[in-house]
């Protein structure tokens, strides 16, 4: 079985050596195995374990709560409904997450627009002076 250095996994997953461990320390990374001199050894499976805590801390969960997960996960298959749920909660935030960068993203759309209009025209007294034009940059 191949296994891994710190160093490795942190460029696998475009992390630094002190993030993963920052995590370790934080609990997260239980499984990770080590050598009789204290030297963390990944193995394959570690490394999706950590593709899937990258993945919870993106939607913004707590490193408190990422701990739990992995805890429920040791436990088996008794806390299987406690991860669905969790799972059901997190689609739930990064949905309105991406509800609210949609808002952003048309916001930002409309500046463009407008921006270019005004370049073009040379002035955005254009704009200012017609409203309805304005609205029309989106």
């Amino acid at each position: 079985m191949k296994t891994y250095s710190i160093g490795e996994v942190a460029k696998e997953l475009k992390l630094t050596v002190y993030t993963l461990r920052y995590y370790d320390k934080e609990g997260l990374m239980p499984f990770v195995e080590r050598t009789t001199s204290g030297i963390r050894v990944f193995k394959e499976s570690d490394i999706e374990a950590l593709k899937i805590i990258e993945c919870l801390k993106s939607t913004g969960m707590p490193i408190k709560e990422i701990k739990n997960f992995i805890e429920w996960c040791s436990d088996g298959d008794s806390t299987l409904q406690l991860r669905y749920d969790m799972f059901m909660e997190r689609k739930a935030n990064v949905e309105a997450q991406m509800e609210q960068l949609k808002k952003t993203m048309e916001i930002i759309e409309y500046k463009c627009s407008y921006y270019q209009i005004a370049l073009e025209a040379g002035t955005e007294n254009i704009l200012k002076n017609n409203k309805k034009e304005t609205l029309n940059c989106q």
